[in-house]
Formats: structure tokens, sequence, C-alpha cells
């Protein structure tokens, strides 16, 4: 038996917040929605175009408060070719969170505050 990825969820409170974001940052775009007959949720899958991969992000009506993540020790991780440009992009959106230079990688942070990894290609 063997199993292969199929995507990553994360919960978030403003949907269009988060698409925005996940397009502008990480140019993401949206493959496939799932919307509730009542209305009480919508799953929206976000895909790079490159990879089969995709982030699955869910909005429930009822939810107003902020998701308590814990300590945040969970993360995604994306790779990019244009490393610097990526960094002074996410300094210009003010979404970075945190940079470790000495392993030359950096987090950026979403609207609902999930850290997501920057990696340079090697």
């Amino acid at each position: 038996m063997e199993f292969a990825f199929a995507h990553n969820n994360f919960n978030v409170l403003d949907l269009e917040k988060s698409l925005t974001f996940y397009r502008e940052a990480l140019g993401l775009r949206e493959v496939r929605r799932y919307e509730a007959a009542d209305g009480s949720f919508i799953l929206v899958y976000l895909g790079d175009g490159r990879t089969p991969h995709q982030l699955e992000l869910t909005w429930l009506r009822d939810r107003t408060e902020p998701y308590n993540l814990g300590e945040n020790e969970f993360h995604l991780a994306f790779v990019t070719e244009d490393f610097e440009a990526a960094r002074e992009k996410h300094r210009a959106m003010g979404c970075i969170c945190f940079e470790n230079e000495a392993m030359g990688i950096y987090f950026i942070e979403d609207p609902d505050h999930y850290w997501l990894e920057i990696v340079p290609a090697k």
C-alpha cells in the first residue's frame, strides 16, 4: 500500500484576505472551490501551477475568533529560484516574521499567523 500527498489545510477567518495574500506573496492560484449548500463553510484549494500539491483554505461561517495555533511549530515550505527578489518583495509586504541568515532562510506569516518558510533553490 502506498500513499501520496494530496494537500495541506489551513483554517482562515477572512477568506478573501487570505486569497489575496497567497496570490500576492507566493503566486498561488485557486484551482477549485467547494461551497456548502447551507453556506456554513467554503473550501478553496490553491496550487502553484508547477506541482500537484495544494493548499486547502477552509472558511467557517460561524467562526469569529482567531485560531489558536499553539506554539506554531509547524509550517509549509516554499522554494524559489530568486531568493533575494522574494525576500525584498516580502519585506515590502511587511510579512517577514523570522529570518535565519545563518541557514539562509526566512519565514513569512499569513493573515491568520501561519508561518511559511522561504528557501532558496539549490
